[in-house]
């Protein structure tokens, strides 16, 4: 019996070390700049202020303070500074992150299509 359980416990061992040691998916900033087109109606890639915010810069900006913008008052005071993990959040759902907030947009579904999209806002400056 003491051999099985050796063996079980080997390959229960590998199983949980490839799952930890998984690198995920590697972003694809080039499809997110494709995916940010629909975004592009409403936000420019420079400081620029549209319909929405100018999200030049968003990674390590606190939400709700780009001059010129008028914020809705949940996302000046949701405390948020924007980093990759907040914006997967919000795009997934803006609602659900900052109940309250104007963003007039249910969200995007796609994981693969979000980190890719936050791959590329991150290249923003």
């Amino acid at each position: 019996m003491k051999g099985p359980r050796k063996i079980g416990a080997f390959i229960a061992m590998l199983v949980l070390a490839g799952t930890t040691a998984n690198p995920g998916y590697a972003q694809d900033a080039e499809h997110g700049k494709t995916v940010f087109k629909a975004c592009a109606a409403c936000h420019a890639t420079d400081h620029a202020n549209r319909v929405g915010p100018g999200l030049g810069g968003i990674i390590g900006r606190k939400a709700g303070t780009v001059p010129g913008f008028r914020f809705s008052n949940a996302m000046k005071k949701s405390g948020i500074v924007w980093d990759a993990k907040i914006v997967d959040a919000y795009l997934e759902s803006p609602q659900k992150l900052v109940p309250g907030n104007r963003m007039p947009y249910a969200g995007l579904k796609d994981p693969t299509d979000r980190a890719d999209l936050v791959g590329y806002l991150a290249t923003l400056k």
